[in-house]
């Protein structure tokens, strides 16, 4: 990945890695592949934009309520806010 946006790792162990994704207007992920089935907990309101092999949508995100994917999930996730946006990933191993 080699998006502007700020990863800080909490926890990575033989089970999980949980990251806090900070994203300031307009700072991306940068294009990257799943590796492992994971959770989002988004920590505000907001909207991301989501760029896949397939073109672009807007993704409504919920503080609080978590979404889950499946390993192998390849896109860019862009702050599509005119504030800091920000959510915990939790992948498992």
């Amino acid at each position: 990945m080699t998006g502007s946006a700020k990863p800080t790792v909490f926890i990575d162990n033989d089970r999980v890695v949980v990251t806090e994704w900070r994203f300031a207007p307009g700072a991306s992920t940068g294009w990257h592949r799943h590796g492992h089935d994971y959770v989002v907990v988004p920590l505000m309101d907001g909207k991301v934009k989501l760029l896949t092999k397939d073109g672009e949508a807007l993704a409504e995100m919920k503080k609080g309520v978590p979404y889950f994917r499946s390993e192998g999930v390849e896109h860019d996730v862009i702050n599509a806010n005119d504030g800091e946006y920000a959510f915990i990933e939790i992948e498992l191993k």
